[in-house]
């Protein structure tokens, strides 16, 4: 048990873009490499997961990259640079599972959330396909015809109709 630390989960920033843009095919739990001033920034709940993804250096390291983790405002000449490459800390077996999946053509790595549990700075990422426009429209559809049909419903229900 962890005495004196933060317990639970506390979501810093969510990619809702990615469910949008990509078919999501396996989701993976990972700790981050960070300095004190990317953890500092992260508890004031500022990061952008937007333009993120992560790959693979020559040495078999997953990399997160393209994550913005603004400076911290009260650091000093020691802060981080927003967007600098930072490891990502995984099991031996679920990155060679996830190096045999992005061997394939056309799937990626990348961040759907980034929150602390028990204390410690964690990012779910995620194995994803692109998506195409149609696929993209198809969702849309999906969404507002089940948005239409809860409003049915419940005005249904309103009149006393049941």
């Amino acid at each position: 048990m962890l005495v004196g630390k933060d317990t639970g989960t506390k979501l810093v920033a969510s990619n809702r873009k990615a469910r949008h843009d990509y078919h999501v095919e396996d989701t993976y739990e990972a700790g981050l490499v960070l300095m004190g001033t990317e953890v500092k920034a992260l508890r004031m709940g500022r990061a952008s997961l937007v333009d993120g993804w992560a790959g693979f250096d020559r040495s078999d390291e997953l990399w997160l990259e393209g994550v913005h983790i603004p400076e911290y405002v009260n650091g000093n000449w020691t802060n981080h640079t927003p967007r600098r490459k930072r490891k990502l800390l995984l099991h031996k077996r679920e990155l060679e599972k996830i190096a045999q999946a992005t061997r394939e053509t056309g799937r990626t790595v990348v961040p759907l959330r980034l929150y602390f549990k028990d204390g410690r700075a964690k990012v779910e990422i995620a194995v994803v396909t692109g998506k195409k426009s149609y696929d993209k429209r198809h969702a849309l559809r999906e969404r507002q015809d089940r948005r239409e049909a809860d409003r049915a419903i419940s005005a249904h229900r309103r009149r006393g109709e049941i």
